[in-house]
């Protein structure tokens, strides 16, 4: 183990009681696991200690410039009861990156998996038994400097926190309603929306409060130059099956690299299918859906793994994609990725980690 202090708590907090009663997000662990960074140190005082507010100066750059990005990843218990992750490693990969775009440290991406994995060891017994249930991850970085100017931050504090989630599909595994959004965008090329960063989703909540208004679970954004290509969904990548392929948008630079939709494309290749990524029109989708070669659409993304999607709202011009059913590929990739998620189904390809 790296030079990581580890500081006991003195009492442990009341767990849940029942898992089935889990509200995502509300309630958190034992622990935190921290570490700093100066440019003379680099990566530094990495700590796991108990869980505690984090106290800033009110001039520190992250609340006034923006400088943070986050990551979300989910940890489960094997059928033997040893914790699993999900590709970390592609994680931390994917949060350099978005540092780098925001002009933040590289992360100590080892020392951070380290970090986690300490973490995870004193906080198993946080992680819900129950099918569908999981311990969310959340690491974070954010520029501390107190400086009321614009400019980098030199001082950066990296934390992670973790929160035991109920099942997502409580109620079946069902599809939702998308409201494309034709007014507002997420993100431009050349922007940061392929970088996991707090501003890009403080923009997209007035586009879908207004969608939830209308009855719909999540927004579907178009491209921020013509108004013509499908992006992602609102907290998701997005696919669609038609009758000669699975065509999901291609990473343009406005698009978030999804760690599920990469895990997704290998295990639809892996099954024979043919995927496309590529610029996709939502006047295809529709046109297509009108002649009967739109079969199904998912979305991905690590809370949902795989969300089917029933129907869509174009301009207030409405297509059902199969009989608003849930479709019998997409409740494929759910069962086959959340069983090596879960340690239930063989992972040749390597992306779990057991701690």
């Amino acid at each position: 183990m790296s030079n990581i202090t580890i500081t006991k708590t003195s009492e442990l907090k009341k767990k849940y009681e029942d898992a089935n009663k889990l509200v995502f997000g509300e309630m958190y662990t034992d622990y935190i696991f921290t570490m700093r960074y100066l440019p003379e140190k680099g990566w530094h005082d990495a700590q796991i200690k108990p869980y505690e507010n984090i106290s800033l100066n009110p001039a520190s750059l992250v609340f006034h410039y923006g400088q943070e990005i986050f990551e979300g990843m989910k940890a489960y218990l094997s059928p033997n009861g040893e914790p699993l992750l999900f590709r970390p490693d592609e994680n931390f990969k994917r949060m350099s990156s978005s540092a780098e775009r925001l002009k933040m440290p590289k992360l100590d991406e080892k020392l951070a998996l380290e970090g986690l994995c300490e973490l995870l060891k004193l906080e198993k017994d946080w992680i819900p038994a129950l099918e569908g249930t999981s311990l969310y991850i959340r690491p974070t970085m954010i520029a501390v400097d107190p400086y009321l100017g614009l400019k980098p931050s030199q001082e950066y504090l990296f934390f992670i926190i973790m929160s035991p989630v109920g099942a997502y599909y409580a109620t079946g595994f069902n599809p939702v309603k998308i409201y494309v959004e034709t007014k507002y965008v997420r993100a431009v090329p050349g922007g940061t929306g392929n970088v996991k960063a707090g501003g890009n989703y403080a923009a997209s909540l007035l586009a879908s409060s207004a969608a939830k208004d209308k009855g719909y679970s999540q927004v579907l954004w178009l491209d921020g130059i013509e108004r013509k290509y499908i992006e992602e969904v609102g907290a998701m990548n997005i696919f669609f099956r038609f009758n000669d392929a699975v065509v999901t948008p291609e990473l343009s630079g406005s698009i978030l690299p999804g760690i599920t939709r990469k895990s997704i494309i290998q295990l639809l290749k892996d099954d024979g299918y043919s995927v496309e990524e590529r610029h996709i029109s939502i006047q295809e989708v529709f046109d297509r859906a009108k002649k009967g070669e739109l079969l199904e659409a998912f979305g991905t993304g690590t809370a949902a793994v795989v969300s089917p999607v029933g129907i869509l709202n174009w301009n207030d011009e409405v297509i059902e994609i199969n009989e608003n059913k849930t479709g019998e590929l997409t409740l494929k990739m759910f069962k086959h990725l959340t069983g090596i998620q879960t340690g239930q189904i063989d992972d040749k390809y390597g992306w779990s980690l057991k701690i």
